[in-house]
């Protein structure tokens, strides 16, 4: 064989194991390439979701309602006679004392008639001594006596009758608190109907509201109320101290009243109130978001995150807050309950979770 021949033979083996070398290594990257084609095509069929561990909480059933904030004392001033205004001694918007003089009405003519009559129970008086006198002596009819005695009694009659008369004149303040707005002036001439201002104790106020007959036999005396008013977001406390005896035929609804402590005088008569009722609480219960529960036929279920799987599971409910539905059966602490994209998924279909709470 030439040595030209020769040449020729190993260069061609060289360039067919070149060549296979080649052919093998477009082979492996192609079955890389359609592994993690094939991979990606995995990754991307999952669904991405949020999820919830549910733990044990403490349900508070409310009761929502809405009332209207009163005072604890509350009275129109009026007059109990008609007369004119003599004297104001209170400053409108300021605190008065339980029997401090407000008003004093014109009582001159009133006073006149009771001096006289203390001049006619003098006179009264003495004559009565005299004639007891003589009585004992036997000097004198017992009639005539008698007469005597009855004239001093009804002396002593009028002069009550005129002194209550006058202090009716003065108008007084019957409990303590802050007096509102005057409707009068000195010299006007005011009857009985005549409002002269508005006093109000507010050191506590009181709320009446109504919460439907459903719920009567869950609230009970004393049962604690949270309550907010227009105009501030501040949560305020009180009591239930009075239930009506009746349900209201028309509205279905019982009439109740709470008391709140009011020392700061913030929380003003006539403010809408939106009331909590506190009916009960509920230890270790076991709640998931509203959106999460997804209702059929019968039943309920949720579905719940187990090893990149979603897997439903039927459940039974209890009570309901605004956020949220107490699991009664179904469901067990720790569970990873799914609260988004539920509509899309089906048992086992492939999750991932972008965001536990």
């Amino acid at each position: 064989m030439s040595k030209k021949m020769k040449s020729i033979i190993i260069w061609g083996v060289v360039a067919i194991s070149i060549g296979g070398l080649s052919i093998n290594k477009w082979i492996t990257s192609e079955e890389k390439s359609k592994s993690n084609r094939a991979a990606g095509s995995f990754n991307d069929s999952r669904i991405t979701v949020k999820g919830r561990v549910i733990t044990y909480e403490t349900l508070t059933n409310k009761v929502l309602a809405t009332g209207t904030v009163i005072a604890n004392e509350e009275v129109d001033m009026k007059s109990e006679i008609s007369g004119r205004v003599v004297q104001i001694l209170f400053k409108e918007g300021g605190r008065v004392s339980k029997g401090e003089l407000l008003i004093k009405l014109n009582d001159s003519e009133l006073q006149a008639q009771l001096e006289k009559s203390e001049s006619r129970k003098k006179l009264a008086e003495s004559n009565e001594v005299r004639q007891r006198i003589l009585l004992e002596k036997e000097l004198l009819a017992k009639e005539v006596y008698d007469a005597t005695v009855n004239e001093l009694n009804s002396v002593q009659a009028d002069i009550a009758l005129l002194r209550a008369q006058i202090a009716k004149t003065e108008i007084r303040a019957p409990f303590d608190g802050v007096i509102g707005l005057k409707y009068v002036s000195e010299g006007s001439y005011i009857s009985t109907t005549t409002k002269i201002a508005t006093l109000q104790n507010i050191l506590a106020v009181k709320i009446d509201f109504s919460i439907p007959e459903k719920y009567v036999n869950d609230i009970l005396r004393e049962a604690e109320i949270t309550f907010t008013i227009s105009g501030t977001e501040k949560k305020y406390k009180g009591r239930i101290f009075a239930i009506e005896p009746k349900i209201d035929p028309a509205t279905r609804t019982v009439a109740m009243r709470a008391i709140c402590t009011n020392t700061d005088g913030k929380i003003f008569p006539g403010a809408f109130a939106n009331i909590e009722v506190v009916l009960k609480e509920t230890k270790n219960a076991l709640m998931v978001p509203t959106e999460s529960i997804i209702p059929e036929l019968k039943s309920q279920k949720v579905f719940v995150y187990k090893n990149g799987l979603a897997q439903s599971i039927s459940v039974e409910t209890g009570l309901r807050t605004d956020t949220k539905i107490q699991i009664t059966k179904g469901l067990q602490p720790g569970d990873t309950v799914i609260t988004t994209g539920v509509l899309l998924l089906r048992t086992g279909s492939p999750v991932a979770i972008s965001d536990l709470e």
